[in-house]
């Protein structure tokens, strides 16, 4: 039956407003009116005047493990996560899942395995590995919406790095394709230049820290923009660095933006945005990912940044694993598995911050939504609150507070550094095409309704 959805905060064109947004039964958005209708006999109807009406967060950088590694998570917990966080599509990435996604053999395996398991819709990436050039087009014509490709060792021997002359023939192949190459952009640097390290405390964030310079970041974007410039087709080749942490390759980034004209883009994280290194504790394995959080400073850099466009997006790279590969009791940095675990708690995560620096919930929403649907070609049908849109909605209490406990953590592993925070925002409810899949109250609903994102990309 076609419903109708009604509330005094709803974010349309970027702005709030009071509207009421009509859905049809096959959960398309046909209609936005100005101001709050009122009930109708044809219509059913969700008030949520009270509330904040917003589209359903695309988290773009997400590690769902299946098939292969699935006690690390799976679709179902991380789906179910996801809808709990009012994210609406994920996107996932081509490993830690064994096979990983650099066939089209490999992804019909995940395919395989995702059936019935999805509680949001998800889509796929693509990987690029040595001597898979062969196979970007057809997982292109398969409906991968991209690639992604480590310029350092990945940490799973299935997904080895690329060195140059592979990310080159990459950008041959990909110039003219509707895809996007992504890179993992840390680099060992010129040979000469001594990599830093001081293992002699590994127990110590410091020396983790240490271990991954900023100059691994600037080393591999630098070579990213040099190898862009020599492309032909700069200009339509989509290019895009995964989980910016390091401030100093802000400069780099802005100036092959603005003043090379390559088509570059870049995503950081939340929790480099909510986390500084002067505050990790020693053992505290579960703030290990790569590259690593840097420095309050850095931070605040990271901030100006999204605020100024030069970072485009934010997502979660939730990238779980078991308890003993974390292994919290010994907290030996350089041995513990690399990733932070906070799918479905970033909307809350980054509101937390963002209002403390005065920036509005329109541009939280932009930067986890709208910038994330262009980025895995989903606009026109996700992203924004819009006619002729998928009815996907999250209702927000952008006032109320809660403590982040493991009941409210719904990925597989709840080994999280945000356990224990308080944080200011509260999903109350999630909407995928129009059909409720998640309460505050209830949990998430019993059945599935996810669908597998797999048409072509147009652009």
């Amino acid at each position: 039956m076609a419903c109708v959805f009604v509330s005094s905060r709803v974010l349309v064109d970027g702005k709030f407003v009071p509207a009421s947004i009509f859905v049809s039964e096959y959960g398309k958005i046909t209609d936005i009116q100005a101001g709050i209708v009122k009930p109708s006999a044809s219509l059913t109807y969700y008030d949520h005047s009270d509330k904040t009406l917003l589209p359903g967060l695309i988290d773009s950088h997400v590690h769902l493990n299946e098939p292969g590694r699935t006690e690390w998570e799976g679709f179902e917990t991380g789906t179910k996560a996801a809808a709990s966080g009012g994210v609406t599509t994920v996107i996932d990435m081509p490993l830690n899942a064994i096979p990983p996604t650099t066939t089209v053999e490999n992804l019909h395996a995940k395919l395989d395995a995702a059936v019935s398991q999805a509680w949001v819709d998800v889509g796929f990436w693509g990987g690029v590995i040595p001597g898979n050039d062969k196979d970007l087009v057809p997982l292109v014509d398969t409906g991968v919406r991209g690639f992604k490709c480590f310029m350092i060792e990945s940490g799973v021997d299935e997904f080895p790095a690329v060195k140059t002359a592979d990310i080159a023939k990459a950008m041959d192949v990909l110039k003219e394709q509707p895809s996007v190459l992504m890179f993992h952009a840390e680099m060992l640097p010129p040979e000469g230049e001594a990599k830093v390290t001081d293992s002699a405390q590994p127990i110590a964030y410091s020396s983790f820290l240490c271990s991954r310079p900023d100059s691994y970041e600037t080393t591999a974007i630098e070579t990213i923009v040099d190898l862009a410039r020599k492309c032909d087709k700069k200009d339509t080749l989509k290019l895009h660095i995964v989980h910016i942490s390091s401030a100093d390759t802000l400069p780099i980034l802005e100036h092959a933006q603005d003043e090379l004209g390559i088509n570059l883009t870049a995503e950081t994280c939340f929790h480099y945005l909510a986390f500084s290194s002067e505050n990790i504790p020693d053992k505290g394995t579960h703030y290990k990912c790569c590259p690593p959080i840097r420095t309050k400073a850095n931070q605040d850099a990271l901030w100006g940044a999204l605020q100024a466009g030069i970072l485009q997006t934010v997502v979660s790279d939730h990238s779980p694993c078991t308890p003993a590969l974390k292994d919290l009791e010994v907290g030996d940095f350089f041995k513990s598995w690399g990733g932070v675990s906070g799918l479905g708690l970033g909307l809350s995560i980054l509101w937390t911050e963002a209002s403390k620096r005065g920036i509005g919930l329109e541009k939280v929403s932009e930067w986890t939504t709208l910038n994330t649907a262009r980025h895995a070609g989903l606009l026109g049908r996700k992203g924004e609150i819009a006619i002729g849109h998928d009815a996907d909605f999250v209702v927000f209490d952008p006032e109320k507070e809660f403590i982040v406990t493991e009941q409210k953590i719904h990925f597989k592993n709840k080994i999280s550094p945000y356990k224990g925070l308080t944080l200011k925002g509260l999903v109350e409810k999630t909407y995928l095409r129009g059909n409720c899949i998640y309460t505050s109250e209830g949990g998430v609903v019993d059945k599935p309704s996810g669908k597998l994102i797999l048409k072509k990309r147009t652009a």
